[in-house]
């Protein structure tokens, strides 16, 4: 029996954070028996952290007893339901075989899902002003003590307003792309989110969804990173823990305002839609504190954005992580695993859901971006019908967001995220404080 590993594997110390590829021995005998392997490219130990990529290669013979294995249990229904119990998830699916593409999943749902209906967008926009002119007029009589609950319901309902430009950014709100340019930045304006440059990079968070420095929603902390400096890890772990539902706020500054950080042919319409943003500030922000003073631009505008922020930061987080989805490399990478089982479907309080105009039915988006909203739940029924074992399935509840905030942290090839308090238990305090204040009920 002959047993070879021929995987090149590669280190890079520094920024780029390659992985070490893991080896697979494949075996041709049931029996225990002496033979000899090969190793190419074996990773040699002890090297120091240097900037750089190291190639390592070295031929080595030696000899090994093979013995039967038995299959790991890892990914059996059992061990999947004690796990979704563990970390707050109705379901945890199974994985998908590699020989799946995503084509083979959007040739499942029916057509019908895919159609532009005129009247239930310009519906989804009425829902979404009511609601926001019925959450102002609560802002102003609600008396102090009621004041949180009003900026929840206005918070909530400036989140249409997102939906609304994100399915224009998407191209299935109408069938003309003008008014879709004209809605998305109108729907964006209140929440000083520039259309055009959250339009490109959101399109490459579904491009690269869940591939590692690809992925322009989130990624993982990099360990090298997390041991840069203690005041950076400390900022660190106070924005990924404790400051978590509202760190869509630093993504919204680093990625949106840096012409740079786009292409050549893209900066013409990202300066149009800063422009944008920019004079809604100047013109608004100014009328807001000139009608009701500084409180009352805290009052009416800031409270709600943060309501926003909270759902945005929320949602991202829902949407993509968890213990057992892996961000992966791009030449490790399957579209058909990231979009339709590393995505996760989370129901929420029905208000939030009509406010919101049904996001969280995030699966079929992930599959086609081209699906409408108000399409989304005819599409993952089908979704259910057709691929049902496959898919991870939760109802928001403390112990989900308690699994997120308090395990997801530092990637790791081989365990997906390590948790701060593993790494610096020490200095955890943060992480410390939630596992012990938050709820675990799910």
């Amino acid at each position: 029996m002959a047993c070879k590993i021929s995987d090149s594997v590669f280190l890079c110390l520094g920024p780029c954070q390659r992985r070490i590829k893991s080896q697979r021995i494949a075996t041709h005998s049931p029996t225990a028996s002496i033979s000899h392997l090969k190793w190419d490219n074996l990773l040699l130990k002890g090297i120091s952290h240097r900037k750089g990529i190291i190639r390592l290669r070295r031929n080595k013979v030696i000899q090994a007893v093979a013995v039967p294995v038995r299959p790991s249990s890892a990914d059996s229904a059992e061990n999947r339901k004690q796990l979704a119990e563990e970390y707050g998830f109705r379901q945890i699916g199974e994985p998908l075989p590699d020989n799946v593409t995503l084509k083979d999943v959007i040739d499942t749902l029916p057509k019908k899902v895919f159609e532009i209906d005129d009247v239930k967008a310009w519906t989804s926009v009425m829902i979404s002003v009511t609601s926001y002119a019925l959450g102002i007029f609560m802002i102003s009589k609600a008396p102090w003590y009621l004041l949180p609950l009003a900026w929840a319901w206005t918070g909530t309902a400036i989140t249409g307003f997102f939906v609304i430009g994100h399915d224009c950014a998407h191209k299935s709100f109408s069938k003309n792309k003008l008014v879709e340019d004209i809605v998305g930045t109108l729907a964006f304006l209140p929440l000083i989110y520039p259309y055009e440059p959250w339009r490109f990079k959101h399109d490459r968070h579904h491009a690269k969804t869940n591939m590692l420095q690809e992925d322009t929603a989130w990624h993982p902390v990099w360990e090298q990173e997390f041991e840069t400096s203690p005041f950076l890890r400390i900022a660190i772990m106070f924005g990924y823990g404790p400051f978590r539902p509202w760190m869509s706020i630093a993504h919204w500054l680093i990625w949106h305002f840096d012409v740079n950080k786009f292409r050549p042919n893209e900066v013409k319409r990202v300066k149009i839609s800063l422009a944008c943003v920019f004079a809604f500030m100047a013109v608004g922000w100014p009328l807001i504190i000139y009608k009701t003073g500084i409180v009352g631009w805290i009052k009416f505008w800031l409270m709600p954005w943060l309501g926003y922020h909270f759902w945005m930061s929320t949602f991202t987080m829902v949407h993509h992580t968890a213990p057992h989805i892996p961000f992966k490399h791009s030449d490790e990478w399957n579209a058909a695993q990231a979009q339709l089982n590393g995505t996760v479907h989370c129901d929420y309080p029905r208000w939030i859901e009509i406010l919101c105009h049904d996001i969280n039915v995030h699966i079929p988006h992930h599959v086609s971006s081209r699906i409408p909203s108000y399409n989304l739940r005819a599409a993952h029924r089908s979704i259910q019908e057709n691929w049902g074992p496959y898919l991870n399935e939760a109802t928001w509840n403390w112990r989900l967001m308690k699994t997120i905030m308090t395990m997801c942290h530092v990637y790791n090839e081989e365990q997906n995220y390590i948790a701060f308090d593993e790494l610096a238990p020490e200095e955890a305090s943060p992480i410390t404080f939630l596992k012990r204040v938050m709820p675990d009920y799910a």
